[in-house]
């Protein structure tokens, strides 16, 4: 009974409209007050649960990705990625993809991604002819790259929601392939849609532009490069990198580009700060969630619904792909995987699926959410700056959603793509 109130006021409060953080607290405080145990409880799962060394690297890394947004490394970054691939038919589609790969990078955010990007690319697009519904559904599912990179504080939330079962460097060299597969596949989605639609193909600059823009982008690039040597390396740890990736971009924004005001740095850090504190309340009110969850063995009896359905790994990997799918696109991709981790990792590891490798299935499952109403933060953004309603993107949406679901595939049943590169470092 308790675990159905549980469960009943969470999907409640979410229909309702409460914001995710409330609706979660709220649902936890409501089992606990039905259990009869001390409201204090709530308050300690939430002190424990933000007390973390290892989340002081969250704010860095946010912060890092706010001081590349507004210092200007955008632009350069599209000059580089247009001089590529510009050429190819639909270039202005397959310049899109590469640069939010590359800006994904820095920033470590999806909707940083499409903030930025979709900015200089969308309109840039539309005014060569490119249709909205194209320009934005190319922005948007290329930008969910950045939750697979480096930067990425959701790969911190991740390996601390495992309970240490994963290492943050292991994470990140797990994210590498996954991350180079689903830009080829978005590639090959924005490919095929502008060779349907007959865009133009654009000229090749030539060698000497090409080697120019990418020395011009190099910088601001070299912080991906920093994190992940210095990380697999062991030069320092992931939160003593975050914290040079800040000193570094900043220096790169404010000293060399000079392209960072003092009224953009204030902007930034003040985006970083609320961004932070959200991120916060979530983990810590997700512990109390988590800890409810363990009580009543939600795990478990998860596991054993799903094994009386089928014992099959494909089918249990599917089941677990559709539950991550429909709950990314009701919450948050921090919430998600905070609440979904305790469930649905156990029952994985059981079927053969390694806790790094499902890391990545987590992350992709929760990039995917964040192009899909109703919440579809990334897609929102997407549609705002393109200036077109989520109903027109959503009827265009689906090569580039299957490019996802190609690569979503490949990451859950092929674990070579996943352990590769960490059992290469590793072991």
């Amino acid at each position: 009974m308790a675990l159905t109130l549980l469960s009943l006021t969470f999907i409640g409060f979410l229909v309702i409209g409460v914001p995710v953080a409330f609706a979660i607290g709220l649902a936890s405080i409501s089992a606990i007050v039905y259990e009869d145990l001390p409201i204090a409880v709530a308050f300690q799962q939430m002190t424990s649960g933000m007390n973390a060394f290892s989340f002081l690297a969250i704010p860095f890394f946010i912060f890092t990705g706010e001081l590349m947004l507004y210092g200007g490394i955008a632009d350069r970054i599209v000059t580089f990625a247009k001089s590529v691939v510009g050429h190819v038919r639909g270039g202005l589609g397959m310049s899109n993809v590469l640069a939010c790969t590359l800006f994904g990078g820095v920033s470590g955010s999806p909707v940083a991604d499409v903030s930025a990007m979709g900015s200089v690319m969308i309109p840039m697009m539309k005014r060569e002819g490119y249709h909205a519904d194209y320009a934005v559904n190319v922005t948007t599912h290329a930008a969910l790259v950045g939750a697979l990179m480096p930067t990425s504080h959701n790969i911190i939330i991740y390996t601390l929601a495992t309970g240490g079962k994963v290492s943050i460097a292991a994470l990140i060299a797990a994210c590498v392939v996954p991350a180079v597969i689903l830009t080829l596949c978005n590639l090959a989605a924005a490919y095929l849609v502008a060779r349907k639609r007959g865009y133009p193909a654009g000229t090749f600059p030539g060698w000497a532009v090409v080697v120019r823009s990418l020395v011009a982008a190099a910088p601001g690039l070299f912080v991906i490069v920093l994190i992940i040597t210095g990380i697999l390396s062991g030069v320092f740890t992931a939160t003593e990198s975050a914290a040079v990736a800040v000193l570094y971009s900043l220096a790169l924004t404010a000293l060399v580009y000079r392209s960072l005001s003092w009224d953009q740095f204030i902007r930034a850090a003040a985006k970083a700060v609320k961004t932070t504190g959200i991120v916060l309340l979530l983990i810590g009110i997700s512990a109390t969630f988590g800890y409810l969850i363990g009580f009543y063995s939600v795990a478990e009896k998860t596991g054993e619904l799903m094994g009386a359905i089928s014992t099959e790994p494909w089918a249990i990997f599917l089941m677990v792909n559709i539950a991550l799918f429909v709950l990314g696109t009701f919450l948050d991709m921090a919430a998600t995987i905070l609440i979904c981790t305790p469930i649905f990792l156990p029952i994985c590891m059981q079927y053969g699926m390694s806790p790094v490798q499902f890391g990545v299935v987590m992350l992709l499952n929760c990039a995917l959410g964040l192009n899909t109403p109703p919440v579809g933060t990334v897609q929102f953004v997407g549609c705002a700056i393109g200036k077109v309603s989520v109903g027109t993107v959503m009827r265009t949406i689906w090569p580039f959603y299957g490019a996802l679901i190609v690569a979503l595939a490949l990451v859950t049943y092929v674990p070579t793509f996943s352990s590769w590169l960490p059992d290469l470092l590793f072991k």
